[in-house]
């Protein structure tokens, strides 16, 4: 597992910095939403649902909790909270051997965390498409 993405991932969500995150996803990365059904495929794709999620989820009780590692990646086991919700997840990361994010799989509880997040995450996301149109 590429321990460079790793700290690059870490260092990203700490900064908040598109470039990195741009930098960091493979152009054939697969993202695995908590409430999409089907993952959505390729760079863009997955670089606006990874802004707009370190956007909604990435507030000041925003902490990584837990990290397990494999060969080719890591779980990483996160908790926030927001508008009094408290949220458990885990993002599930898979690394290319060039260091590039090829999958990423993120899963939330409870059922309140889930639909606060969806809640959230739509708004971000129909806020983003329109600074893009316009």
């Amino acid at each position: 597992m590429s321990k460079t993405g790793l700290k690059a991932w870490y260092d990203l969500v700490e900064h908040h910095d598109g470039q990195k995150l741009s930098d960091l996803i493979a152009d054939n990365v697969v993202f695995h939403s908590p409430v999409v059904h089907r993952p959505q495929e390729g760079k863009a794709l997955t670089f606006m649902y990874l802004s707009a999620a370190v956007q909604v989820l990435g507030n000041d009780s925003f902490r990584y909790t837990g990290e397990y590692i494999s060969e080719t990646g890591a779980v990483l086991e996160f908790k926030t909270t927001i508008d009094g919700v408290e949220i458990n997840g885990i993002d599930m990361i898979t690394f290319a051997a060039d260091g590039k994010i090829c999958d990423f799989k993120v899963m939330i509880r409870p059922l309140k965390a889930v639909n606060k997040v969806h809640e959230l995450m739509k708004a971000m996301l129909i806020e983003m498409a329109a600074k893009q149109a316009g």
